[in-house]
């Protein structure tokens, strides 16, 4: 604000001594003329010049060297009318700046001006107001409707509704309900509730936001330098010009015409205008780009590195199955010991296990002594035993795992989820199974990305490689790299970076190193201020993969529109030099020449704050419409997963038994899934296909419709030809065929409308992933 406040007071200025010489040489008043173009031209000079020698100091070359020369020559050859109108210019141009600098930075300092300075802490019964920084993790704190929430926490005595908008951009609101992780910064949009504290003020998300946007603020970037280097060869050439039109003619007025119109700082100015307009452009976009150097390194990527749990999952898994190893410990007992620890982790696998803990009911107790080891796990005390979380290699500490434990990690080899195991005072005491679907988006996502210019997209993970292949077959990355430790990402990164410009993209603190190492580093941050976010160059604040490919086209924008303003007013620049070293242009005519190309310039520059992003132009489904579909997918899915473990289970069923389960998934077919795939034909595709547009546009997918319903009316045939004591082995085999064909073509059609949904209605991913499909086994 304070810059924009002197650009126009300088513009108030050198416009008013403009104005007033004007007046004198109407009234004929030759000294109130010269007197006020002289005074105007030191108006602009004195602030040009101690700009020049900044640039000196600072060892970069600045064009703004040829406007000094201008303004001096004006003043040597009495050109008093000349010189005021580039004083004028060079205020016109330094205003502009401002302006853009001004508009480009709101969205990020206004982060900074709503941080909250005090809590209201609850303190033997009685609320108090501290100061923010002496809050410490266990307190309970009152957030009071409107306020901002301090510090990261656990909702505790009600349910709140937050208002995240001015973090991520959506502006939706969302309800937690008590157990659930609250992150600093957000708004209480709803009736005051408690929150128990599980970070101090620095190291809550809130904090790490504004590093991040200080970081941004302060930033230079490398495309500046690059005019700056520019304006070291431009100068040379304006002066060596305007001193050969001198000779050539004998007139120094000619030389000093050259350099009226080779006075381009505004010009200059173009490009870091356009790459703030950028950075700003996408913090409405809930992505916080940390510099300028940021945003070009990302336009020019080519090897794009993902992570896979909570960057190509949905981060928010579930779990599964609590395995118990011994005797001692019951699965509530491993849930409470790993759910207590894990509420000092910000990690997706963290919050998933603390929210299960907390639909069943545990009271948990808060650890002391924790610590997080990247890419391993997490160690602390709770009630006093010693607990270890993480992989089998470093909670065992070096011992060798029992028969039930390698058990356990056979049976779960083949399967698609993570294991987080569980040591308690040394003993490998059990292990929490998690299934992290991939996100609805990824897929989208992923060919969005090529087409937008990403030659090679890799998946780096530290899952088994059968996991990851899995994953990476299912979503189409060109390759995978798995059981990497953080110390192998970062050399595949480096690798990577040998030949093409890279990217990394990342959420854990197992990824910071590689963020780091990356070209551009990019973090999904929308749970918290981790360290992935400080080593990235980039934070995705909405947990959404999809902004990432925006980032890339906002970026890719802001350089073509960097680059297009800088040719563009040079160009010009250069034709009207010549014209001038011609004659063709006097002083004034010059001066007022470059204030037009000037100001073109930088117009264009600021096209960067605005435009369209063609990822969002895309139809919207009626909400009531996104609704209902992500509900009805949100029924059926656990039920056609119950086809597949059905088939699985006959062989070992009684065979009354096992035709009562069949003839029971016969009837949810019939009356429940054919109907949804009928009115899916009927009324939900060609409400699309109007949408989208296109001739029949979905008949690939209306075709599967008619696979469906032909597998369901074979297994119906199938069932209604059992025998009264129930299936035959013939009869197993066939229906086995038919469920693991059923089961295979649903989970792929649903995959498919989820995705189909998904990029007509962002909201819709908000409650929806694509599950993982598991891997039958060698007898099915």
């Amino acid at each position: 604000m304070e810059s924009m406040r002197s650009g126009l007071t300088l513009l108030a200025l050198t416009g008013t001594g403009l104005l007033v010489g004007i007046i004198g040489s109407i009234a004929g008043n030759d000294l109130l003329r010269d007197g006020a173009w002289i005074i105007t031209i030191f108006v602009a000079l004195v602030p040009v010049t101690w700009g020049i020698v900044k640039d000196l100091l600072a060892r970069q070359a600045g064009v703004d060297v040829v406007a000094i020369l201008a303004m001096g020559g004006a003043l040597i050859l009495e050109e008093f009318l000349a010189g005021a109108v580039i004083a004028l210019m060079m205020a016109t141009g330094i205003a502009l700046e401002a302006y853009a600098a001004s508009r480009a930075e709101r969205e990020l300092s206004s982060l900074l001006e709503r941080a909250p300075r005090t809590a209201n802490r609850y303190v033997e019964g009685t609320l108090e107001s501290v100061s923010i920084d002496e809050v410490v993790v266990g307190d309970r704190l009152l957030v009071r409707a409107g306020e901002v929430l301090p510090v990261d926490g656990v909702v505790i005595g009600g349910d709140a509704v937050l208002d995240a908008s001015a973090l991520t951009g959506e502006s939706r609101l969302v309800t937690c309900v008590a157990g659930d992780h609250v992150d600093s910064g957000v708004v209480n949009a709803g009736s005051a509730f408690d929150i128990r504290a599980t970070a101090t003020a620095d190291e809550s998300t809130y904090a790490g936001i504004i590093r991040l946007v200080t970081e941004a603020q302060t930033s230079k970037s490398p495309f500046v330098r690059l005019a700056d280097r520019y304006a070291a060869i431009f100068v040379p050439i304006a002066v060596g010009l305007s001193l050969a039109a001198w000779a050539a003619s004998g007139d120094p007025v000619r030389g000093l015409s050259v350099l009226v119109v080779a006075t381009p700082c505004p010009l200059l100015l173009a490009a870091p205008i356009a790459v703030v307009g950028g950075i700003s452009r996408s913090a409405k976009r809930g992505i916080v780009v940390k510099d300028g150097a940021a945003l070009e390194r990302m336009a020019a990527a080519e090897v794009l590195l993902l992570d896979k749990t909570g960057t190509l999952t949905m981060g928010v898994p579930n779990v599964e199955e609590v395995a118990v190893f011994g005797s001692r410990f019951d699965q509530n007992d491993i849930l409470y010991f790993a759910a207590s620890l894990d509420q000092m982790s910000s990690h997706v696998l963290a919050h998933a296990i603390v929210a299960a803990a907390r639909r069943s009911g545990l009271a948990l107790s808060f650890p002391s002594a924790a610590e997080e080891v990247p890419g391993s796990g997490l160690r602390g005390v709770v009630d006093g035993d010693r607990v270890l979380l993480g992989n089998q290699d470093f909670v065992l500490e070096g011992t060798e795992p029992t028969e039930s434990v390698r058990a356990f990690t056979r049976r779960i080899a083949t399967t698609a989820g993570t294991t987080v195991y569980v040591s308690i005072d040394g003993v490998l005491a059990g292990a929490v199974f998690l299934d992290d679907p991939i996100r609805a988006d990824t897929p989208r996502t992923i060919r969005e990305l090529k087409r937008e210019g990403i030659k090679e997209i890799v998946m780096v993970t530290g899952d088994n490689s059968f996991i990851a292949e899995t994953v990476g077959a299912a979503i189409g990355v060109d390759s995978v790299l798995a059981e990497r430790t953080p110390a192998e990402k970062v050399e595949a990164v480096r690798d990577a970076s040998l030949e093409r410009a890279t990217m990394m993209v990342g959420d854990g603190i197992n990824d910071a190193p590689a963020l780091a190492a990356a070209g551009v580093g990019v973090a999904m941050g929308a749970r918290g201020a981790t360290s992935s976010s400080e080593a990235a160059d980039v934070v995705l604040m909405v947990d959404r993969l999809d902004r990432l490919v925006e980032a890339i086209q906002i970026a890719r924008r802001s350089q073509r529109i960097a680059v297009q303003s800088v040719l563009v007013g040079m160009g010009l620049s250069i034709l009207a030099m010549v014209a001038a070293a011609f004659g063709l242009l006097p002083p004034v005519a010059g001066a007022v020449t470059q204030e037009v190309i000037d100001a073109i310039a930088i117009l264009m520059a600021l096209r960067a704050l605005t435009g369209p992003i063609t990822l969002r132009a895309q139809p919207k489904l009626d909400p009531e419409m996104s609704r209902r579909l992500r509900a009805e997918h949100d029924d059926l899915m656990p039920k056609l997963d119950h086809l597949r473990t059905l088939a699985d289970a006959l062989d070992s069923m009684p065979r009354e038994l096992a035709r009562v389960a069949l003839e029971e998934a016969d009837v949810f077919l019939s009356t429940e899934l054919v109907p949804h795939e009928r009115a899916d034909d009927a009324e939900i595709y060609p409400y699309i296909i109007e949408l989208i547009g296109g001739e029949d546009p979905l008949a690939a997918m209306s075709r599967t419709h008619r696979e469906i319903f032909h597998l369901v009316r074979l297994f119906a045939a199938q069932i209604a030809g059992l025998p009264k004591g129930g299936p035959t082995s013939g009869d197993l085999r066939d229906l086995r065929r038919i469920l693991y064909g059923l089961h295979a073509i649903l989970r792929l059609h649903f995959a498919q409308e989820e995705e189909l949904y998904s990029s007509l209605d962002e909201h819709y991913l908000d409650a929806v992933a694509v599950r993982m499909v598991t891997v039958p086994d060698a007898q099915a």
